[in-house]
This record gives structure tokens, C-alpha cells and sequence, in this order.
């Protein structure tokens, strides 16, 4: 790692540490729990930010293009025409660069590089608002008692998120010219439970006082292992850019069952056969829980799950017969990550039980 990495991946540690100490001295009559949710809330939509930044920038394949991790200097892109011809010789040394993009031109080249700064830029600025937040609203003890642990493991998932970032991106800097499918997965997949573990936080130190009825609660495991399944496949279908494999709905290539499945994480006809096969169980279950929580007198909550559900699924067909432009995909990437939002938010209305603060 370079010494800028281990620069900052020091002051977190010290920040961090900073926080704990402060949290185990705070008086819980100072608690803020509402500015520390609405604080907690800006981080998940940062990251929600840097999700649909993350798929353009691998619809774009410009996940590559910054071949060094410098999350110090890496802040300020190239400034003047030697830096960039600098910056554009080192992708050009890389496995992307010289086996794929080796008649790629200097503008070009800037065009990807936007993306992967971008990307990088705001995994960041959440480390820099979330670090900040958690030490100045443990200093102003303003964080309530028992939530100290919770918000320093929300901070241990960013910094491994950057560090899952840096281990996606070296699968691709060596032999071959892509990242590694189960690495995408992997970094996805953390984001994904930072966000929603900022949310759930959030709605916890925002509840409300519980009116005992009775609600649904058997469907929360099930829909929700379900749900991540099939994002995990999206991951897989996005790096092995399995989108392309057949570009027909329903059938593929002329059968509901494709002949010719093979792994159903290596082979891309097979990865995008799951990954339509688990929409389908998605929609009926997202559509079942939708009914369930209507009839629980959560409405809007029912409402956002079955339109989100549905929109995603317009979205993944249009994706897939439209020959995965990138609006469209990045569209069903967000769509993704705002079903398991909603999701969350009724599981969370399911299980509240608690007096409120």
C-alpha cells in the first residue's frame, strides 16, 4: 500500500479511535439522535451517489483507467497536458491498455478517467463526512448510549470498502484486462450493506412509538436473502458483462431454458439465465410482501416496494433487448439499490417495537 494509504488509513484508525473514547463518556440527556440520524442519512444517499457512479463507470469500462491508488494525491486529477500524457502512459502499460485500448487517443482516454475519479472522489468524501460526523458528534456527546459500537462498524465497512475497491481494481492490472466478477460482486455487495446499515441506524434513532398491532414479519428473511441473491447475480451479470449473452425477453435463444448452461457464475449465457430466472422470483415475492404490508396498514411502504419492483423489471428487459445501453443498465443498478432500501425501510416498520425518543 502506499504511504498516502497508510497516511490516511492512520489518521481513521486515530479518529476512530478518538470516537470510541468520546462515545463510552457521553451522557445520554445530551443525546441528539435526530441530528445524528439526519447525519447518518446524507451518508447512505452519498453512497446511493457512488453506487450509480460505479455502474456508469463499469458500463464505461473505465474502472481501469487509474492504474495507482493515491487517496491523497488522487484527489486532484492531471492539471496540464504533461500530466496527463503521464497518467495516460501508465493505463497504456496496463492490461486494459495494451490489449484492448491501444489505438485509444489522449481525449478518450479523459473521458473514462472522468469516471473512475469520480468514483473514487466520492468513496472520499463519504470516509471524510462519516469519519468527521461520528468524531464531532461524539465530542458534542451528542451520540446516544449504545450506538458508539453500531456507528464505529458502519466506519470499519467504509474503510473496507476502499479497500475492496483497491483489491477489485488489481484483478484487472495484471494478466487479464478486466476485474474479477466475484471481486465486483464483493465490493457491490458492501456498499450495498453500508448504505443500508446507515439507514437502519437512522431509522432507529428515529422511531416512533409502536401502536401494537400486529405486523408481518415472517417475510423479512426469506424476501430479503432472496433480494441479495439476485443482486449478488446482478454483480456476476455485470462482470462478465453477461447482458450481451442473449438479447431476447422472455425466451433466449428461442428457449425458456437456454441450451448449453454451463457455471452459473462463469458462463455468461448461464449467469444471465439465473439472473432473469431470480427476477421472476423477486417480482412475485416483491408483490406478495407488497399485499401483505397493505393489508397491515403500511401503504406507502407497500406502494414503493411494488412500484419499485416493477420499474426494476421493465428496466432489467430493457437492458437486456436494447443491447445494455448505459443509461438504461445504470438506471436498473439504482433501481436495484432502491428496492433494497425500501425494503429495508418495511422491514423496519415490521419490526419496530420500541417507544420512541
Amino acid at each position: 500500500m502506499p504511504l498516502a494509504g497508510l497516511l490516511v488509513a492512520g489518521i481513521a484508525a486515530a479518529m476512530a479511535s478518538n470516537a470510541i473514547a468520546l462515545v463510552t463518556q457521553a451522557q445520554t440527556a445530551e443525546a441528539r439522535p435526530r441530528a445524528v440520524a439526519a447525519w447518518l442519512l446524507t451518508v447512505a444517499a452519498l453512497v446511493f451517489a457512488m453506487l450509480v457512479v460505479g455502474g456508469i463507470t463499469r458500463l464505461t469500462e473505465s474502472g481501469l483507467s487509474i492504474v495507482r491508488w493515491d487517496p491523497v494525491g488522487g484527489i486532484v486529477p492531471p492539471l496540464d497536458e504533461a500530466a496527463w500524457r503521464t497518467v495516460f502512459a501508465q493505463y497504456l502499460g496496463s492490461p486494459q491498455g495494451r490489449l484492448v485500448n491501444a489505438q485509444m487517443t489522449l481525449a478518450a482516454f479523459k473521458g473514462i478517467f472522468f469516471w473512475e475519479w469520480l468514483h473514487r472522489l466520492l468513496g472520499i468524501a463519504i470516509g471524510t463526512v462519516f469519519a468527521a460526523g461520528l468524531v464531532t458528534f461524539a465530542a458534542l456527546r451528542w451520540i446516544p448510549r449504545g450506538y458508539g459500537w453500531r456507528l464505529t462498524a458502519l466506519l470499519a465497512l467504509g474503510g473496507a470498502q476502499g479497500a475492496l475497491g483497491w483489491w477489485m481494481v488489481a484483478s484487472g492490472l495484471r494478466d487479464v484486462p478486466a476485474v474479477a466478477p466475484e471481486r465486483l460482486a464483493a465490493h457491490l455487495g458492501n456498499a450495498l450493506i453500508l448504505m443500508c446499515g446507515c439507514l437502519w441506524t437512522a431509522l432507529d434513532l428515529r422511531r416512533t412509538v409502536a401502536t401494537g398491532e400486529r405486523r408481518p414479519i415472517a417475510w423479512i428473511l426469506p424476501f430479503g436473502l432472496l433480494l441479495a441473491t439476485q443482486i449478488v447475480w446482478g454483480a456476476f451479470t455485470a462482470g462478465l458483462r453477461a447482458g450481451h449473452a442473449a438479447d431476447t425477453w422472455p425466451l433466449m435463444l428461442g428457449r425458456f431454458v437456454p441450451p448449453g448452461l454451463a457455471s452459473i457464475v462463469h458462463d455468461p449465457l448461464s449467469v444471465q439465465w439465473a439472473h432473469r430466472t431470480l427476477a421472476y422470483a423477486v417480482a412475485v415475492g416483491a408483490v406478495l410482501v407488497a399485499v401483505r404490508l397493505w393489508r397491515a396498514g403500511a401503504g406507502v411502504r407497500a406502494v414503493a416496494i411494488g412500484a419499485l419492483v416493477g420499474i426494476q423489471f421493465i428496466l432489467g428487459v430493457s437492458t437486456v433487448v436494447w443491447h445494455v445501453p448505459i443509461a438504461v443498465a445504470a438506471a436498473h443498478q439504482a433501481g436495484a439499490a432502491l428496492l433494497l432500501a425500501a425494503t429495508v425501510v418495511a422491514a423496519h416498520w415490521c419490526l419496530q417495537r420500541r417507544d420512541a425518543h
